[in-house]
């Protein structure tokens, strides 16, 4: 099955579960999400990052990912990166993540990192055995600015991520949370800094930049 996008005669591209970007395939395993970005294209009406359309009717088993994957000599990493937060179909991220592993892969997780929160667990020694990398999204120096740009959807969210990322190092090999210049009201240096203090690799985005 070719994993890119086919346009069908009625106009409207089928969903799409695993892309590619550069060298790196990306699994779209969810369209639910604990946030609601104002930022986000999704919350702004598209369906779609660059060519790929990622609005999901249901959420993808490990048997219907597993034959998308390809080789993974051809790729640099799979990224679990879509149009929902990941963690939310975490049996699906954790079956698949395995299975890249088992054939020599190397495998990141983008995440709002409420996935704890979420789960009322500490999901970190799970993905530690089949997850090399996280990217996590941070966009806010406080709460204030958080809740404004981010709009949680659980109570407690702001704390939540930021436990999350002072505890990732310790599980997972590399952890670079981001924060999104071009927002009112955010602060890149205070971010930089929350961030380098928790332990983590800083990195600095663009509004409007995706993949």
């Amino acid at each position: 099955m070719n994993p890119k996008d086919s346009t069908p005669p009625n106009g409207i591209p089928d969903a799409t579960l695993v892309y590619d970007i550069r060298r790196s395939r990306y699994l779209n395993i969810t369209g639910r999400c604990t946030l609601r970005c104002g930022f986000c294209p999704k919350q702004q009406g598209s369906r779609q990052i660059h060519q790929y359309q990622l609005a999901l009717d249901k959420q993808p088993s490990v048997d219907a990912l597993l034959p998308l994957l390809g080789d993974v000599d051809a790729f640099d990493e799979y990224v679990f990166c879509g149009y929902g937060e990941p963690t939310l179909n975490l049996p699906t991220l954790l079956g698949v993540a395995r299975a890249i592993k088992a054939r020599g892969g190397r495998v990141r997780v983008n995440t709002d990192g409420l996935g704890n929160l979420f789960h009322k667990r500490n999901i970190l020694p799970e993905l530690a055995d089949c997850v090399d990398a996280l990217s996590v999204s941070l966009n806010a120096q406080d709460e204030l600015i958080y809740l404004k740009h981010c709009q949680p959807r659980l109570k407690g969210s702001w704390q939540a991520v930021n436990d999350f990322i002072r505890m990732a190092p310790a599980y997972i090999d590399r952890v670079d949370v981001s924060a999104i210049d071009g927002l009112p009201g955010v602060d890149i240096q205070a971010c930089r800094a929350l961030v380098e203090a928790a332990g983590c690799t800083f990195k600095h985005r663009h509004l409007d930049i995706m993949g």
